[in-house]
């Protein structure tokens, strides 16, 4: 007997939108004031809606408005056949698409891990089933995340600039605090790690010379005691030779250490001479890339991003391939809101095994459009929504008020190197700096 057909798409709406960001700074240059993000909406002939969330560029936008005339009528359960037509219209994205930016600029992953969850979100409403049930069940009821420590200036993004408003307090005051040495890391911990809960530490690298970032991992040892897991992200800044000898300094005290250098072949020299293992979300980025990083033994733990590894079961894919071979296998941040973050805790809660917290920029942002407000974290975890679906709904009155903030804001894409150029001119972006 044949199977029923699915709920088919009648319609896709495709908001860009400006969220506050404020001006962190990372081995590419500086946040934009406004970070962008793209919300996808499908609808179904029997009126379902499902939404995603992804990181936003005219370009991708303008590719996900050219593949509503093949989406338009297709059944939301067929997602095989749905990725099959989008790479025949698209092409399959290349090693080299990814860039030398701490972000990934591909265009096919962002458009299928955009309508991959949007169609997994109308499902869970068809089945009365949570996203994690449709990724194969829920392993734990609550998803931890690291505290992520950046390097900045002052302000907290929009129109606030690197302006800083004296009425804050609390985590909300250290948003807008500048915090460019050890010390200032330190406050800015305490307070995120107060608010939030967070049992583990990300520091954001590349941004200074070596010796003052491995000093802050020193200054937040000593300020949160040995009980408190340790990493650091260079962004691939340092040589060889550098990571070597400041990864050496700091086994120790790190739990793993993120992207020391640039490629497969200098992680792998890397890791060959340290005891700490090393993580990567820059030089193992897609199915492509594994057989050689197995090859040469480049990193420990491949840091997934269901958006830049085309969606939330291709990422559980990926988490079969580094059981299969040995790896951990953790999650990437970028600047996302709700919708992001509840797919990502979707994941956390299905992958067999939840070894490291996973990254998120979410503290950082102060916008949202979901119904209800922000998610909240308890201990530094989010709880698995069981709600049918991605378990998170539309406020379309923010949606509407952040989508008039894209259209006055000007940007179209990020561009960290330009925005650092307003603060620093002249300042050029380097591969390879340390």
């Amino acid at each position: 007997m044949a199977s029923t057909p699915g709920p088919r798409i009648k319609d896709i709406h495709i908001t860009p939108i400006a969220t506050v960001d404020p001006p962190l700074l990372n081995a590419a240059g500086l946040h934009a004031p406004y970070a962008l993000r793209t919300v996808l909406e499908i609808v179904t002939e029997d009126n379902i809606s499902g939404i995603s969330e992804i990181p936003g560029t005219k370009d991708i936008d303008a590719a996900l408005e050219d593949s509503k005339k093949l989406l338009i009528g297709q059944d939301v359960f067929q997602l095989n056949q749905i990725r099959q037509m989008l790479v025949q219209a698209f092409g399959k994205d290349s090693s080299a698409d990814r860039g030398l930016a701490p972000w990934d600029q591909r265009k096919l992953v962002h458009i299928f891990s955009a309508v991959e969850v949007a169609c997994l979100d109308i499902i869970g409403k068809v089945t009365n089933k949570p996203v994690v049930d449709l990724l194969g069940g829920k392993m734990r009821d609550r998803v931890p995340f690291a505290a992520y420590l950046f390097y900045k200036y002052a302000g907290a993004g929009g129109e606030l600039g690197f302006e800083q408003d004296p009425t804050a307090s609390g985590w909300d005051e250290a948003r807008q605090k500048s915090a460019l040495n050890p010390e200032e890391i330190v406050a800015q911990a305490q307070a995120m790690c107060r608010e939030f809960g967070f049992q583990s530490i990300k520091l954001k690298g590349g941004v200074f010379p070596p010796r003052q970032e491995v000093d802050a991992i020193f200054a937040l040892r000593e300020a949160f005691g040995p009980d408190v897991p340790l990493r650091i992200d260079p962004n691939a800044l340092w040589q060889v030779e550098t990571a070597i000898q400041y990864g050496r300094e700091m086994e120790p005290v790190l739990e793993y250490l993120e992207d020391p250098v640039r490629g497969q072949e200098n992680m792998a020299q890397v890791r060959k001479a340290l005891k700490t293992p090393l993580a990567t979300n820059m030089c193992t980025t897609s199915f492509e890339e594994i057989p050689r990083s197995i090859a040469l033994g480049s990193e420990d733990i491949i840091l997934s991003d269901h958006h830049f590894w085309g969606g939330l079961r291709a990422s559980m894919t990926l988490a079969g391939i580094c059981e299969t071979f040995g790896r951990g296998l953790s999650m990437h941040s970028n600047s996302h809101l709700g919708i992001s973050l509840a797919a990502m805790v979707h994941l956390g809660a299905a992958l067999p095994k939840m070894t490291y917290a996973l990254d998120t920029h979410y503290p950082w942002q102060s916008d949202e459009i979901i119904i209800g407000g922000r998610l909240k974290f308890e201990e530094g975890s989010v709880l698995v929504p069981t709600e049918p679906g991605l378990g998170v709904e539309l406020d379309r009155v923010a949606l509407a008020k952040l989508h008039e903030n894209y259209k006055a804001c000007g940007l179209t894409k990020r561009n960290d190197e330009v925005e650092m150029q307003k603060v620093q001119p002249g300042w050029k972006f380097e591969a390879v700096r340390w």
